[in-house]
């Protein structure tokens, strides 16, 4: 915990389009507990070079 605050890390594959699924899974859930966490967020760009 940082400051009591719980701690929260996420990455996104920077992959095409954004989904539906991306959007309503990750990027509304980042926004919406952005104030209970101290959150860092990444770009995983290794993964998506090696998926395709």
């Amino acid at each position: 915990m940082i400051n009591g605050q719980k701690v929260l890390f996420s990455g996104m594959q920077p992959s095409g389009n954004l989904t539906l699924g991306n959007y309503l899974g990750a990027l509304k859930n980042w926004v919406d507990i952005s104030e209970e966490y101290q959150t860092f967020y990444c770009v995983v760009d290794e993964h998506s070079i090696t998926v395709r």
